[in-house]
């Protein structure tokens, strides 16, 4: 359920800024969303068939995200090519937080959420170059299109960080002061 909750987080936070009529500036729940969802989704190793439905109904929930903001919110027409890198990064990512963040450490964490963030940027801004008119095609436009991008990056990054260290942080924590009140409890009244 709590792997749920965290894919709706990611959903909204991408949705809700639009019907505020602010801007995000991919500040979003995204990649420390698609970790933990993914850290949740078995409990073996392998990508057995319970976790490769949690892993399809994740990108289905995601791909119709895109959808409706393309369409909707941003009105332009949607074309599938455009988006099966993304969706590709969505369950790699998913498949990351399954190896990496099962058993969570702050070094897994910390590991996760800057591969998470810097895959999206080199994945989607090559996509930009190649799939756009907005650079041209040659090393200084690609140099271009991912200098624009830095601060997209940065945020992305800030905002991984911190829905990851939140998604990880505070059940650690809860349980950390369960055990604490649990063993408070056992102690023989002196």
């Amino acid at each position: 359920m709590f792997a749920y909750l965290a894919l709706l987080l990611a959903v909204l936070s991408r949705i809700l800024p639009h019907a505020l009529h602010a801007t995000a500036w991919n500040f979003t729940a995204m990649g420390g969303g698609l970790l933990c969802f993914g850290s949740r989704m078995g409990s073996s190793d392998r990508l057995d068939r319970a976790a490769a439905l949690k892993l399809a109904s994740a990108v289905a929930v995601l791909a119709l995200t895109d959808f409706y903001l393309t369409v909707f919110v941003y009105e332009y027409p949607f074309h599938v090519s455009a988006y099966l890198v993304t969706w590709l990064w969505y369950a790699a990512i998913c498949l990351l937080g399954m190896g990496l963040l099962r058993k969570p450490s702050l070094l897994r964490v910390g590991a996760g959420v800057i591969a998470t963030s810097t895959s999206f940027f080199l994945i989607s801004n090559v996509m930009v170059w190649l799939g756009g008119s907005l650079y041209p095609r040659t090393l200084a436009g690609l140099g271009a299109c991912y200098t624009a991008a830095v601060p997209f990056y940065r945020n992305d990054l800030a905002s991984t960080a911190i829905t990851a260290g939140a998604l990880f942080g505070l059940p650690a924590l809860a349980a950390k002061i369960a055990e604490t009140l649990h063993a408070a409890q056992n102690q023989p009244l002196a």
